[in-house]
């Protein structure tokens, strides 16, 4: 895949993965949908989608900030992204979990006998649910706070303001996970454009 192509697609996931955010802080809030069934799937599915999505996201904010960076700052732009990938792999492995429970669980009781089993393995509640999906937002945090400082900054100051905004309000209530996706789509909307992707940070 050339440079042209693997900044469109960029730029497409820039959009995509908010909208698939909200698509399933939609599902969530309609009635029975937090049990299994199709609701429960068509939300976990759409959300693994949407965190899918944000692999050309971390390497599009990894790409603005490497090219003429100094040793020091490529080092910490390289630890602010394996933090983001870390912390989207625990996401994805949530997600996946909540997947396979929701299609093997025939009741609400059994879904949350089944989240019990799965959750009392020493070291799945904190890799898995607790601290492992914090360091995604860690580490998104950070590749939009350095490209938006500096002599050299791409972004506005106001993208890692959105997202610090949208972490928060997720992490308050679930039920405000659309207004999340909205402060992700305002926070990643200028990787959108050709000549943010392409124009290099100086870390």
């Amino acid at each position: 895949m050339n440079a042209t192509r693997t900044a469109r697609l960029a730029g497409y996931a820039a959009v995509g993965a908010p909208a698939l955010m909200a698509l399933y802080g939609g599902i969530r809030l309609v009635p029975g949908s937090r049990q299994p069934g199709l609701g429960w799937t068509a939300g976990h599915t759409a959300m693994s989608a949407g965190l899918l999505l944000f692999v050309p996201v971390l390497l599009a904010l990894r790409g603005l900030l490497a090219p003429r960076g100094t040793a020091v700052g490529r080092l910490a732009v390289g630890a602010a992204l394996g933090t983001a990938f870390a912390g989207l792999l625990a996401s994805l492995v949530q997600i996946g979990i909540d997947l396979c429970v929701g299609l093997a669980a025939a009741t609400k009781e059994e879904q949350s006998r089944l989240f019990e089993r799965i959750q009392d393995v020493p070291g799945v509640l904190p890799a898995v649910y607790r601290v492992g999906p914090l360091l995604f937002y860690v580490g998104l945090l950070a590749l939009l706070v350095a490209a938006a400082v500096g002599r050299d900054r791409t972004l506005r100051w106001w993208s890692p303001v959105l997202m610090l905004v949208g972490t928060v309000a997720s992490a308050a209530d679930l039920a405000f996970i659309p207004l999340a996706a909205a402060c992700y789509l305002g926070a990643l909307a200028p990787l959108t454009c050709p000549a943010t992707r392409q124009q290099p940070a100086l870390v």
